[in-house]
């Protein structure tokens, strides 16, 4: 049932990223790739996953397949910088997960900081967008004298907290975002950076849906074709690296903020313009998941049954890049009741409930999300009781 029974090797660096390969795709058509932001056909192709399912598709148990897949391929345009997925499948039918305590605790935090910078007008109105994955910042906003702008009116203040990256076509979605805000407002951004993606080697982030992987200095330029300036960026931990970045509309065009100087230097760095430095996230992936796949062989092999925890979308591509089946991997677990009952894409591997992982005795629970490790290690303290341990898939990695 797995898309693969062993990890990717055969693609190899040179052969996976000869060069673009003409594709027509799930309403999503590319011959050469076309910058999303800027129309550059200038770039190179980074990271090439093989073909993939959709990770937004969870099948019914029931469904056996096979599922339809896709390639899965990271190209970074010369000309803006923006990192963009090249080509996939246009629908998003994922059951709403749960909203990791994580994620809600940094909003809260952000959304603090931003109050603090005098950025939250009393008696504002505020355009929010919203991810299909995360929660709103709405009710945390009201508190500070804000009220929500009527369908498509102009705001002060204009959120856009990790939505930007599902739009296919990111100029159109950046015009419409800075056009909703009123003379005088902010725009707000919020994404999980590339220099953290690259630095990290989360290479599995790319998926079919998200359809942009913003730096601070794409970002920046991107915007500043719209004549916005950025002026503050907020670094924080969650997810290994996400920045928000405020922008305003500036007569003269204006210079980035001393914030978002450093964020741009961390850039430069850490190299999220060189297609050299991000190729390097293919041989992360291949290593990453060889290395999955051997340990939960081992654990087979020993007759240690293992369990995972969080069937969230960054899972589908790790879980079939390393060729997992539910001989490897007897379940996945997962808070979200929408998403119990039905199968990770490109696997036959169950989605259950958390109450459900003991009925499997596993030595070890494998948490797919790392950013989840802490709140359900802590809501979950009967697996360790029960002589169970918690793996970290991160520390699986190269």
């Amino acid at each position: 049932m797995s898309s693969h029974t062993v990890p990717l090797k055969a693609l190899g660096a040179a052969e996976a990223l000869a060069g673009p390969k003409e594709q027509s795709v799930g309403g999503d058509c590319l011959s050469e790739p076309a910058c999303r932001a800027c129309g550059s056909h200038a770039g190179d192709l980074v990271l090439d996953l093989g073909n993939q399912p959709a990770a937004d598709w969870l099948p019914p148990r029931g469904d056996l397949g096979p599922d339809p897949v896709y390639p899965l391929q990271m190209w970074l345009c010369a000309s803006c910088g923006l990192a963009q997925l090249v080509a996939g499948p246009s629908t998003t039918e994922e059951p709403q997960g749960i909203e990791p305590a994580a994620v809600i605790a940094q909003a809260r935090e952000a959304v603090r900081r931003v109050s603090a910078a005098g950025l939250l007008p009393h008696g504002g109105r505020v355009a929010e967008y919203r991810s299909p994955h995360d929660g709103s910042w709405m009710d945390l906003l009201v508190p500070y004298g804000l009220s929500p702008a009527c369908e498509g009116a102009p705001a002060e203040v204009v959120l856009d907290c990790f939505g930007l990256m599902h739009v296919a076509d990111q100029a159109a979605a950046v015009a419409e975002r800075a056009a909703r805000v009123a003379p005088g407002g902010v725009l707000l951004v919020q994404y999980h950076s590339l220099e953290a993606i690259v630095s990290h080697g989360q290479w599995n982030l790319l998926r079919h849906g998200h359809y942009a992987y913003h730096s601070t200095t794409s970002l920046t330029k991107i915007l500043a074709a719209r004549g916005f300036c950025s002026l503050t960026g907020w670094r924080f931990d969650l997810f290994g690296g996400t920045v928000l970045l405020t922008a305003a509309r500036v007569a003269d065009g204006g210079r980035p903020g001393p914030s978002v100087e450093l964020l741009l230097r961390q850039d430069e760095r850490t190299g999220v313009r060189d297609a050299t430095v991000l190729r390097g996230l293919q041989r992360q992936a291949e290593d990453h998941a060889a290395r999955l796949h051997e340990w939960l062989v081992a654990e087979q092999t020993a007759g240690r049954a293992v369990v995972g925890y969080g069937a969230a979308s960054r899972a589908v591509p790790l879980l079939v890049f390393a060729g997992a089946d539910r001989t490897l991997l007897q379940a996945v677990a997962d808070a979200s009741v929408a998403k119990q009952g039905r199968r990770m894409p490109g696997t036959d591997i169950p989605i259950i409930a958390p109450s459900q992982i003991a009925d499997h005795e596993p030595l070890s629970v494998l948490v797919l999300v790392p950013d989840l490790l802490s709140e359900v290690r802590a809501s979950l303290p009967g697996i360790e009781a029960s002589g169970a341990r918690w793996v970290d898939v991160a520390v699986l990695g190269p």
